[in-house]
C-alpha cells in the first residue's frame, strides 16, 4: 500500500510538471527561433540596402559588415561588387530576385537544421543571402530543456520523499492494526490497537478492540471454568477411588469384587481425563515469550526419567543426533518441551511391545530443528492420523483403551504456541513416527 501511494503521488506530480513545464519550454523554443529569424532578416535587409545603393562607400561598407558577420553571400550588380561568394541559383534565390520576396530556410522541419538560410532581394535584380550557424541556438535549446529536465527530476525526488513520509503517516494506523492481528494469530488475546489516524481507522480500531476484549473475556472464562472444574473434580474422584478400594477389600463375593474393580478402572481413567484437562488448560493459557533452549539437554533429561519405566518392560530407548549441530538450541517457552516429550514418550512406551525399541532423533536443518520419536507399535491408519490431534479422541489401539484422548492434543497446542509443527507418519519397519519441527535459535548456528 505504501508503494502504491508513493507511485500515485509521483504520478500526479509528474503530470503537473508535464502540463506546466513542457508548454513553457516549447514557448521559449519558439521565441528563440522567432528572435533569431528576425535578427538575421534585419541584418540581411540592411546588407541588401547597402548592395542596392550602388555607390562605392555602400559597397565597401557591405564588404566590411559581411566579413564581420560571417557566411554572407551576395549577387554582384553593375555598380557594386562586394567580392562576396555568389549564392547558388536555387528556388529561394529565384523567388527573391524574380518575385522580390525574402525567403527563410531552417534546414529541417524538426526544430531546425545546422544552418538558417535567409535570402533577401536587393535593387538591380540582386540578392543577399546569410547562412547563419544554429550551433549557439542548439546550445541554448539544450540549456532550456536540460534545466527543466533537471528541475523535474529534483521535484520528482522531493515528491517521492514527501510521498513516502505521507504514505507512512497515512498507513501507520493500518500497521498498528496489522500488528494487533499478528499478535492475535500468535495467541496473544491481550493485544490492542491504539486509536489513532483518521476517523475511519479510529472507528475500526475501537471496534476491533471491543471485539478483542469480549473474545479475551470469553476465552479466559472458558479456561478458568475448565481449570476450576478439573481441579474440583480431582478431590471427589480420589475419595471415590478410596471408597471403592475399601469396598473391594471388605467383599468376599468374586462377582462383586469384579464389578468394583471395573468401576475402579473407570475412576482411574476419569482421573487421567481430569489431569489431562488441567494440562490442556495450562497449555491454552497466556502464551509466554519463547527463549533459546538447549534441546539436546532437555531430551537427555526426559530420557533419563523415562528409561526406568522402559527397562521394566525391556524396551530400549535410543538417542540419535545430527552431524550438522550436536547441541542445537531451539526457540520455545520454558517447560513446553518437557511436557511434549513426556506425552510422546508415554504414548510410545504404552504401544511398544515388550523388548521393543523407541528411537529418538534430533536433526538440525537450515532454520529449524526436527525432533523425531519412532516406536515399533501397531501404528495408525491414515484415518486415525487425521484425527489423532482431536481432543478426547481415542484410537482403537493400546492407548485407546486407557488414554484420555488429550495427550497429542496437548502436544500440538504447545508446539503450535512455540511456532512449530507436529506431524504423524509411518515409521520404517512398522510403528508410528511423531515428527516435531521447532524454530532454531539464531545462536545455535542452525
Amino acid at each position: 500500500m505504501n508503494r502504491q501511494l508513493i507511485r500515485s503521488y509521483i504520478l500526479l506530480v509528474a503530470v503537473a510538471i508535464l502540463l506546466f513545464t513542457v508548454p513553457v519550454a516549447f514557448t521559449l523554443t519558439d521565441q528563440l527561433r522567432d528572435d533569431t529569424e528576425s535578427s538575421v532578416k534585419r541584418e540581411a535587409n540592411t546588407m541588401a540596402l547597402l548592395l542596392g545603393n550602388g555607390d562605392r562607400a555602400s559597397c565597401e561598407a557591405l564588404a566590411r559588415v559581411a566579413k564581420a558577420y560571417g557566411n554572407v553571400q551576395a549577387t554582384p550588380t553593375a555598380s557594386c561588387d562586394p567580392h562576396l561568394k555568389t549564392p547558388a541559383k536555387d528556388a529561394a534565390l529565384t523567388r527573391a530576385v524574380a518575385e522580390n520576396e525574402p525567403t527563410t530556410d531552417w534546414g529541417s522541419h524538426f526544430v531546425w537544421g545546422k544552418h538558417l538560410t535567409v535570402t533577401v532581394p536587393a535593387d538591380g535584380d540582386a540578392a543577399v543571402r546569410i547562412v547563419y550557424s544554429t550551433s549557439d541556438m542548439t546550445t541554448r535549446l539544450w540549456q532550456i530543456w536540460g534545466f527543466r529536465a533537471g528541475l523535474a527530476v529534483l521535484v520528482l525526488g522531493a515528491a517521492a520523499a514527501i510521498g513516502a513520509y505521507a504514505a507512512r503517516r497515512i498507513t501507520a494506523p493500518l500497521r498498528e492494526l496489522n500488528s494487533m492481528a499478528s499478535k492475535f494469530s500468535d495467541g496473544d488475546l491481550t493485544a490492542r490497537s491504539p486509536v489513532t489516524g483518521p476517523p475511519e481507522t479510529q472507528t475500526l480500531a475501537r471496534t476491533l478492540n471491543q471485539g478483542a476484549e469480549r473474545l479475551d473475556t470469553l476465552v479466559a472464562s472458558q479456561r478458568i471454568f475448565v481449570a476450576d472444574a478439573s481441579h474440583q473434580l480431582r478431590t471427589p474422584l480420589t475419595a471415590l477411588r478410596l471408597s471403592l478400594d475399601n469396598i473391594a477389600d471388605g467383599v468376599d463375593d468374586e462377582f462383586v469384587r469384579e464389578d468394583v474393580e471395573q468401576a475402579t478402572a473407570e475412576v482411574v481413567r476419569m482421573s487421567r481425563l481430569v489431569n489431562g484437562l488441567l494440562v490442556l488448560a495450562r497449555a491454552e493459557a497466556k502464551v509466554t515469550a519463547a527463549e533459546p533452549l538447549p534441546l539436546r539437554d532437555i531430551v537427555d533429561e526426559r530420557l533419563t526419567v523415562w528409561r526406568p519405566a522402559a527397562d521394566e518392560r525391556g524396551v530400549t530407548i535410543a538417542l540419535r543426533g545430527s552431524v550438522v549441530d550436536d547441541r542445537p538450541s531451539v526457540l520455545a517457552s520454558p517447560g513446553h518441551l518437557d511436557q511434549v516429550l513426556d506425552n510422546v514418550l508415554s504414548n510410545a512406551l504404552e504401544v511398544s511391545p515388550d523388548g521393543g525399541r523407541i528411537t529418538v532423533e534430533v536433526e538440525s536443518r537450515a532454520d529449524s530443528v526436527v525432533l523425531s520419536v519412532r516406536d515399533e507399535g501397531p501404528g495408525m491408519s491414515d484415518a486415525e492420523k487425521s484425527r489423532a490431534f482431536d481432543r478426547f479422541w481415542r484410537g482403537q489401539g493400546l492407548t485407546g483403551r486407557s488414554g484420555s484422548g488429550l495427550g497429542l492434543a496437548v502436544v500440538k497446542q504447545l508446539v503450535t504456541d512455540d511456532g512449530g509443527t507436529v506431524t504423524l507418519a509411518d515409521a520404517p519397519g512398522g510403528g508410528l513416527k511423531v515428527q516435531i519441527s521447532l524454530r532454531a535459535s539464531p545462536r545455535s548456528g542452525g
